[in-house]
């Protein structure tokens, strides 16, 4: 019992307080007998053309919100017919509480699922940073993907046991490990996924060691293709949010591929032009 909800209570930090949306629009989702605040935005290009050619299914970090970012994400595709859909987790911003990683996967799904409904055959990335990347790893493992977009990616458990473990002999950090939902462990989801993957890696992460996010590149089985960021994490945080959409943006494709998986066809956006 007393390690019930500690891992949430370690690894989430949700917020409410009120946040200027600027032109995004607020839709909800029902689920868990609550609802899901999802905010959506579309580029220059897809307001100009009447409709979008792609949709971004997006997971931000942990402690933000999609309300900050999903209208300045959009401006940032202007020159492509995409639309944004971004997902509060439950118990951030409008999304039902409590805030619990058991609810993340499921949450993501049932976004998923609602923008299938409205995307018809478009195609649809999922686009995750740090702890929306478990997220978007989830969706890609279990529904089909146009592709992904991963922003450090954490294997939870991993990073658990082998960062924080040896201060207390893993009699603390293996019981929280062991709590790491199923549907968040970013490697074993990485290693059922064949969609065409973007790893955009800080090369200093102050939260997550560098060497974690390559585990999950490692795994990944799909065709891949990875860019190194020389700013720290906390610096593209304080940035516009949007830059890190600007490196996707400049070229989809661009960056150093891995070998033996080069590719052409990475989350091709040159459809939504």
């Amino acid at each position: 019992m007393f390690l019930g909800h500690l891992p949430d209570h370690l690894i989430l930090f949700p917020t409410k307080a009120p946040i200027d949306p600027g032109s995004a629009v607020r839709k909800t989702v029902p689920f868990q007998n609550g609802e899901l605040e999802i905010w959506t935005a579309k580029s220059r290009r897809a307001h100009e053309q009447g409709r979008a050619a792609v949709f971004i299914l997006r997971f931000y970090g942990n402690a933000d919100r999609a309300d900050r970012w999903a209208a300045l994400e959009a401006d940032m595709w202007s020159d492509r017919a995409v639309e944004i859909w971004g997902m509060n987790y439950p118990g951030f911003g409008g999304s039902t509480g409590p805030a619990r990683l058991s609810r993340i996967g499921p949450a993501a799904l049932a976004a998923f699922d609602e923008l299938k409904r409205s995307a018809d055959d478009r195609p649809i990335v999922p686009f995750g940073t740090s702890i929306g990347a478990t997220a978007a790893l989830h969706i890609a493992a279990h529904r089909p993907v146009a592709g992904l977009i991963l922003h450090n990616p954490p294997p939870l458990r991993e990073m658990i046991l082998r960062q924080f473990g040896w201060w207390n002999l893993w009699l603390l950090a293996g019981p929280i490990a062991l709590q790491i939902p199923r549907e968040l462990d970013s490697i074993a989801n990485a290693k059922t996924i064949r969609a065409p993957a973007i790893f955009s890696l800080a090369e200093k992460d102050e939260v997550v060691a560098p060497r974690f996010h390559r585990l999950v590149v490692d795994a990944y089985a799909g065709e891949k293709r990875v860019i190194e960021l020389h700013a720290r994490a906390r610096e593209l945080f304080l940035k516009p949010g949007t830059e890190l959409v600007a490196e996707h943006k400049k070229d989809c494709c661009g960056g150093t591929p891995q070998p033996a998986r080069e590719t052409r066809a990475l989350p091709n956006l040159e459809a939504a032009r």
